[in-house]
This record gives structure tokens, C-alpha cells and sequence, in this order.
């Protein structure tokens, strides 16, 4: 636990600290000899409340002896309920104190009633009531509902002030699972699932769902409030623990740990506990999609609206706020949602209406959460049936100008990282959780025409017709009833608020991510051309060259949509030209490129890929026009431009530090090398790696980095068939002339020309032999 009473306490004080000492050395020795929750009653009263003041203890361990004698089996609990208020009033301060002053630490607040009530055994004593129905046969008054959440609730004050009750809680897993028995009450819902979740987020093993007695029963029970804020509970229960920012995040790692892991991590058997109760994902689809009135009254309403944000982040407040509102409401006859009468009501009386957009709002975070975590588990294709099939897409679409998208708040100019935990109000999170659904609904998967309606999708279809090629299998098979209606299709209402974006906005990075995934997989033109038709292009390079944009992260999104753009597209490039139409413009460009390789090594990858393909269709008039026209092109043809390239790729990565954000550089080399391979040029480009080894002063050092790269890439990629179906729809280069290309390059003939060996001296002759090794 850890202890607030410590030698600076100030809330003892020195003297008074010695005077006590013997009182707090008996109850941490009775805590050692087991005495669980009774350890305060074996003090003689007396000398409790001689010392309590000089403790200022405030009475606690005096009520708690009372407490305890008062809770017998064969009490009817009439004097504990009171005597459990009396300590709840000393304790309540303290846990809103907590919540309203930005939760502080422990080291720069103390709260010494919370302190005082868990060691004099509060807390086991309120476990040992809340238990004791499955703790004994014997027949026995029941404790009401309103004492049942007297306890939960003080048991949730004592453990947002003092992480080591929670984490005391969480190491027992009786009590934990015992603790879903009261969600079946609505009573007593809200204060058993904002501690069942507290409880979680400290837990270091997380729980089986399939543990919790009859969940299916428990789950269809609930109604959409309640499931809904059970979403809270399942978001800790389906995600794998973060491991943080060190080394285990690197690919090495990842893969060493994968091979003592091969049976389903405890999240992926949840994910299926989940996916197996009946009416789940249905419910869940309703929730996200479910409308919710909204009068805005004046300009300002939502920035009032804001001031909630700073201290409704607690659900527990919230629910207890909205319950009062509900009240309140059923009760008055007069309340007016008129826009015109609204703007005259204090925001006090409006406080019902406001609160009902917010609590919506947490609510649909967490729904949305819970099926962005589904759908990028093992279950997808499952998944992404269901959530067709319950049109979320289309429910989404018609909520996105009313809710998700709404007018601008001071919240959205806020500059916050590309982390969804990051501290955001409501709203904030409420976007970046969509926009998060939405990369994983399109990312390389065929349902996401259902972003489009029934008009866009024709005009899918026209494109292909006009080009003269076949419109691609996926579009020709979505089910025209499950896409979205109105005069827009979701993305299409995404790309407008893109473009009306402030430049430093965080949302940006996730716009960018979301319509990149729309283009992710097997390269299509119609696709490319919908979005360029629509100014996609453009606004991209305007954000990269003019807009001043400085965040790497908004950056490397608009790096990698771009590629996925303009990849194979001779229109993007022509279109390109046009709006670099500048050596000044085209410096700036460069610059970006240049400052970060790895953001925009994906960029680099689509331009010397399409130029490939563009050198081989010189019988097209347009091709060679755009070919000795567009700026860009003619810089990637030049062969020391993609030799720079090639240097600086190999270099800035190694096996040590390879994750899955910079491992593209890897590819996009041997996408180079390959492409020279195909026109016999391999060995010139060895030998010019070898010869920048020498001019640099450092024989074998590239070569060598390089050697073992791609013998880690043989242990990556040859066993994990998505990886290399991405790869192979990215380049569209067959797998196997990657798994072919790679083998040359690490044949051990020192004779062959197209192997690395053959371009590293005797004496630097440094491979790793046992760097892969078990």
C-alpha cells in the first residue's frame, strides 16, 4: 500500500507523530497476524479517542468499531447504515477534492481521512459486508440497496485517493468477479461499475469474462445506459496491456515474444467471450448510431458547455448528475427545448439538456472503442459482417453533422498528440475514437465502399467505365442496401471538414489516416480518381508546402496518404506539376521529404514505383508527356538522387531498432534494389553502397547493417502471410520476387555479383551470426 503517513506527514506533525506511534505500530502488526477487517476494535475505545485528537483522526477508528459491532450477522443493519453516512460525509470531501483539483498525486495531496479509515480496517470490513452473502449459508437480514451503494461508494472515494486500496481490491479475485453481481440491480449499477473499472485499470492479470457468473444473462439484462457504461468496464478487458515506449515495442521483441506465446492472449479469448453473447454487436451498433436532441440556443452554448468538461470526466458524477436531471425533468411541466426561449434560461436550468449531449457523447466514445478493438482482432471478418449488416456506417453518416462533426470549439484548436488517452474533453475524444473506427472499417478490407452512397458508388463505376478498365471485385459485390444515404456518403462529409481543418489541428493526423486507409490494399484507380476529383491532392500539397504546418506526426499522415494517391496514377502526377509549378515550391517539398526520412519514406517508395511502371508505357502519349513535364519524376530518375535515397534508408535503421514505424524503410530499399534487379542494375547498386562505405570512412559498416536486416526480414515476413499479401498489394510486385530478391543478396557465393557478400572486404567482415538466434 502506499502509505500517506509518513516521517513528513503533515497532517500528523512531529511530536504529535512520536506520541501516536505505538497505536499505528499495534494496527500495522495486527494487519501482519490476519486480522483482516476487526484489527480496529481490538483498541480499548478509551484510548482511541484520547488519541484521536491529538491524531486528528476525526473519529474514524471510533465509528469503525461501531461500524463493525453494529454489522453482526444478526443485526438489520439500521445503525450501520447511519454510522456508514457519518464516515462517508469525512470521506466524500476528500474524493471530490481529488477529482475537481486535476487529480494530484499522492505525493502533492494527502488525504489522511481515506488513510486513517483503510488502516484502521475499513476497507476489509466494507469487502466482508459486501461479501458476506457468498461467504455464508446461514440465514440473515439483506442489506437494503441504498446501504449496498453507501459501501461501494465509499469504497470508490477511498480508492481514487489511495492507489494501494485499489490495487489491494484488484488482488482479489474473489471479490472482483463478486462484484458483477451487483450490476444485475439498477440501484446499485453505476457505483459497481465505476469501481469494477477503477479496480481493472490497476489489475496486473486481467480477468476472463467467461468467469463472471452467467454474463450473457447479465449483459442482455442491461439497458442501453447500462451497456454502455459496461463498455467502460470491457475496453480494459479486450485491449492488450500497453507496454509502453522502451525496447519492447521493437519488432525483435515482439517477435521473441510471439514464439513463447502461441495460444490467444487473455484480450483475444475475451474479444470471443464477447462476440458469443447474442445481440451484442447489434445493441452496440444501435447505441453508436442512437440520436440524441441538442438545441444550441446561442453562440456560446457549447463553450459554456466546455466548462463541464474540466470536472464531469468522472462517470460516477455524471450518472449521478443525469439521474438528478432526469428527476428534475419528469417533474416540471414547464421546461421549453425552444431555441428562442432557451437563450433566455440560465445555464443552470438548461444543465439538463446540456448534460444529456455529454453524457452521449462519454457514452459513445466508449461503444466506439469496444468496436474499433473488435475489429482489429483475430474475429474481423466476423466482425465487420455484423456491423454491415447493422448498417452502423449509415447510422454514423446521418449522426455526423448533428454530433460528430459539429461547430467548432475552443477544444479543437488544442493541439494534442496523436495518442487516443491523451487528457481531451468529451467531444475531443469523441472524433479521434471515430476517426479511429473509421481506418479500421476501410483499412484492406472490401466493406469500405459502404462509406459511400448509392450515387458515389455509380460514379465508381463510370470512372472505370471511362478508363476502360474492369471496376474492382470488391465494389462489384457491396450490397447497395447497407450503404449510406442522404446526398453524401460518410467520406465524402469527412473530406469537406479535412479541408476546413486548422493547421496545427491533431484531428488532421487522423483525417489523413482515415481516407488513407480507403486507399489501402490493391491499388485502384477509380478510388484515386473519386478523391482527386474532389481536391484531395491539392489540399494535401497545401498543408505540406504552405500551410506551415510543423507537426511531424499531421506530417508523415499526409506523406503516406499522398503516396497512396498519386501511386501508378499519371493524372496525380500530372495534377502534381500543376500545383508545384514553382523551383521554389518544389524545394519546399523536397525540404519536408528530406527532414524525415522515415515519415516520408512511403512517399519516396510510390514515386519510384510508379516511376517504373511509367518508363515501361512510353507508347502512351500522355505517360511521356507527364514523364518529361513533371518535376518531381525527373528527380527520382536521376540515378544519384535514388542512390541518396538508397544510402540514407540502409542507414538510419537496424535490427536493434526496428519497429513497426520504421520497418517500411527496410522495404522501401529493397523495393529500389528489386526494381534495379528487374533491369540487371543490382550490382552497380551494391557497388555504389560499398564505394559511399569507403568515401565515409567506414568499409562494411552500411553493408553489414544491411546483411542482417534482411535476414531479420526473412524471420519477419515469411511466416506471417498478412504482412506479405500488404506488401505485394503495395507494390504490386510479387511476394516471391521479394522472398527471391533477398535470398540473392544474402547468397554466400563471394562470386556472385548480386550478393552482398561479394561487396564486403575480408578483414570487415562483421555478421552477427547468433543476432536472430533463440
Amino acid at each position: 500500500m502506499a502509505m500517506l503517513l509518513g516521517p513528513e506527514s503533515p497532517w500528523r506533525g512531529g511530536k504529535k507523530r512520536s506520541r501516536n506511534r505505538n497505536i499505528v505500530t499495534r494496527i500495522r502488526h495486527s494487519q501482519i497476524a490476519g486480522r483482516g477487517f476487526s484489527r480496529g476494535t481490538q483498541l480499548p475505545e478509551s484510548l482511541l479517542q484520547e488519541r484521536d485528537k491529538r491524531a486528528k483522526w476525526h473519529g474514524i477508528p471510533v465509528l469503525l468499531q461501531e461500524l463493525y459491532e453494529s454489522s453482526h450477522l444478526n443485526s438489520d443493519y439500521t445503525r450501520t447504515h447511519i454510522v456508514l453516512k457519518e464516515l462517508s460525509s469525512l470521506l466524500s470531501m476528500e474524493a471530490m477534492s481529488f477529482v475537481t483539483e486535476d487529480r494530484k498525486t499522492a505525493q502533492e495531496s494527502t488525504f489522511p481521512n481515506t488513510y486513517t479509515f483503510d488502516l484502521f480496517g475499513g476497507v476489509d470490513l466494507l469487502v466482508e459486508l459486501l461479501m458476506r452473502p457468498s461467504l455464508t449459508t446461514l440465514q440473515k437480514p439483506k442489506m437494503n440497496d441504498d446501504l449496498v451503494k453507501d459501501c461501494l461508494s465509499v469504497l470508490y472515494n477511498c480508492c481514487i485517493c489511495t492507489e494501494g486500496v485499489t490495487k489491494s481490491l484488484a488482488s482479489r479475485d474473489d471479490f472482483v468477479l463478486f462484484l458483477f453481481t451487483f450490476m444485475t440491480n439498477k440501484k446499485t449499477f453505476l457505483q459497481t461499475a465505476t469501481l469494477i473499472e477503477d479496480i481493472l485499470g490497476v489489475k496486473k492479470e486481467m480477468i476472463q469474462l467467461e468467469w463472471i457468473p452467467n454474463l450473457s444473462g447479465l449483459v442482455q439484462s442491461f439497458d442501453q445506459q447500462q451497456l454502455a457504461n459496461f463498455c467502460r468496464i470491457l475496453s480494459v478487458t479486450i485491449s492488450e496491456p500497453d507496454v509502453g515506449n522502451d525496447d519492447k515495442h521493437t519488432l525483435l521483441a515482439k517477435n521473441a515474444q510471439q514464439k513463447r506465446n502461441t495460444s490467444p492472449s487473455r484480450a483475444e479469448v475475451n474479444q470471443v467471450t464477447l462476440l458469443n453473447i447474442p445481440g451484442f454487436i447489434e445493441r452496440l451498433c444501435k447505441l453508436a448510431t442512437r440520436k440524441v436532441s441538442e438545441a444550441t440556443g446561442t453562440s456560446n452554448f457549447l463553450q459554456e458547455l466546455e466548462e463541464w468538461y474540466t470536472w464531469l470526466d468522472n462517470t460516477l458524477v455524471l450518472d449521478a448528475l443525469m439521474q438528478i436531471a432526469t428527476d428534475e425533468a419528469e417533474h416540471s411541466s414547464t421546461e421549453s427545448s425552444d431555441e428562442s426561449t432557451l437563450a433566455t434560461i440560465p445555464l443552470r436550468h438548461r444543465l439538463p439538456q446540456s448534460m444529456k449531449i455529454v453524457h452521449e457523447i462519454m457514452y459513445k466514445v466508449e461503444v466506439l472503442y469496444v468496436l474499433c478493438v473488435l475489429l482489429m482482432g483475430r474475429q474481423r471478418n466476423q466482425v465487420h459482417k455484423m456491423l454491415a449488416e447493422f448498417r452502423l456506417i449509415p447510422g454514423l453518416n446521418n449522426l455526423f453533422e448533428k454530433l460528430i462533426w459539429r461547430k467548432y470549439t475552443t477544444s479543437n484548436h488544442v493541439v494534442h498528440g496523436q495518442n487516443e488517452n491523451c487528457d481531451c474533453s468529451p467531444e475531443i475524444s469523441f472524433k479521434i475514437q471515430f476517426l479511429r473506427l473509421l481506418q479500421s472499417f476501410s483499412d484492406h478490407h472490401e466493406n469500405k465502399y459502404l462509406l459511400l452512397n448509392a450515387q458515389e458508388l455509380n460514379e465508381l463505376s463510370a470512372i472505370s467505365l471511362k478508363a476502360n478498365i474492369p471496376e474492382v471485385e470488391a465494389l462489384v459485390n457491396t450490397d447497395r442496401s447497407l450503404v449510406c444515404d442522404g446526398k453524401k456518403g460518410l467520406l465524402t462529409r469527412l473530406l469537406t471538414v479535412m479541408k476546413r481543418e486548422p493547421p496545427d489541428s491533431s484531428f488532421r493526423f487522423w483525417q489523413a489516416r482515415a481516407v488513407e486507409s480507403f486507399l489501402r490494399g490493391a491499388t485502384s484507380y477509380a478510388d484515386q480518381m473519386f478523391l482527386l476529383k474532389r481536391g484531395l491532392l491539392e489540399h494535401i500539397l497545401f498543408c505540406i508546402i504552405d500551410s506551415g504546418c510543423k507537426s511531424r506526426d499531421v506530417l508523415q499522415s499526409y506523406f503516406d496518404l499522398l503516396g497512396e494517391l498519386m501511386k501508378f496514377n499519371i493524372d496525380a502526377f500530372k495534377r502534381f506539376n500543376k500545383y508545384v509549378n514553382t523551383e521554389e515550391k518544389f524545394q519546399v517539398f523536397l525540404t519536408q521529404i528530406n527532414s524525415s526520412l522515415v515519415d516520408s519514406n512511403m512517399l519516396v517508395r510510390c514515386i519510384v514505383l510508379s516511376l517504373d511502371r511509367f518508363e515501361s508505357q512510353t507508347e502512351d502519349v500522355k505517360v511521356v508527356e507527364v514523364l518529361s513535364e513533371c518535376c518531381l519524376l525527373s528527380y527520382m530518375a536521376r540515378v544519384e538522387n535514388r542512390l541518396s535515397f538508397l544510402f540514407r534508408l540502409v542507414n538510419i535503421i537496424n535490427v536493434q531498432t526496428l519497429t513497426q514505424e520504421n520497418v517500411s524503410c527496410l522495404n522501401t530499399s529493397l523495393v529500389v534494389l528489386m526494381l534495379a534487379r528487374r533491369r540487371g542494375k543490382l550490382p552497380f547498386y551494391l557497388n555504389a553502397l560499398r564505394e559511399k562505405e569507403y568515401a565515409e570512412k567506414y568499409p562494411g559498416c552500411l553493408l553489414n547493417n544491411f546483411h542482417n536486416l534482411l535476414r531479420f526480414w526473412q524471420h519477419h515476413y515469411l511466416n506471417k502471410d498478412k504482412d506479405s499479401t500488404c506488401l505485394e498489394n503495395s507494390s504490386c510486385i510479387p511476394f516471391s520476387f521479394w522472398k527471391e530478391t533477398v535470398s540473392v543478396l544474402l547468397g554466400e557465393d563471394r562470386t556472385c555479383p548480386c550478393a552482398i557478400i561479394s561487396y564486403i572486404d575480408e578483414p570487415y567482415m562483421e555478421l552477427d551470426r547468433d543476432l536472430l538466434g533463440d
